[in-house]
């Protein structure tokens, strides 16, 4: 079901469409870009744990904080991958998780068609940025 909704962005509304996730649904396929610049789709991670870890902007100090921590926690578990999904440009991903020594989530980008942002009703419909 496609949905509007808005949310707030620096106190001003935002909205944002595509389809509207809820508790129990299977979650729907995407295409995003790897740093490689290489096509990745949820598919590509069947029969693992997967753990959706989603985010504005790498070079954000909150960003910055949520994907060292995942890195650093999803070490502990078996069998699990973290998506870790934003609009940044893989270049900027590729830079920072290299400097950081991030190599445990695997960092993926959405700038190129919106797919993620479309299936999970995260796309912004009047961008701000």
């Amino acid at each position: 079901m496609s949905n509007s909704v808005s949310v707030l962005f620096g106190g001003n509304p935002l909205n944002l469409a595509g389809n509207e996730i809820k508790v129990g649904d299977i979650a729907p396929e995407f295409t995003v870009v790897g740093n490689d610049l290489k096509p990745v789709t949820l598919s590509q991670f069947k029969g693992k744990n997967k753990i959706i870890s989603i985010f504005p902007s790498i070079d954000t100090p909150v960003c910055a904080v949520q994907n060292r921590i995942f890195n650093k926690r999803i070490a502990e578990l078996e069998n699990t991958v973290v998506l870790s999904i934003s609009v940044a440009l893989p270049f900027a991903q590729s830079r920072f998780c290299g400097a950081e020594g991030l190599e445990n989530v695997i960092s993926l980008s959405d700038y190129k068609n919106g797919s993620f942002g479309k299936a999970y009703g995260l796309k912004f419909v009047d961008d701000p940025l």
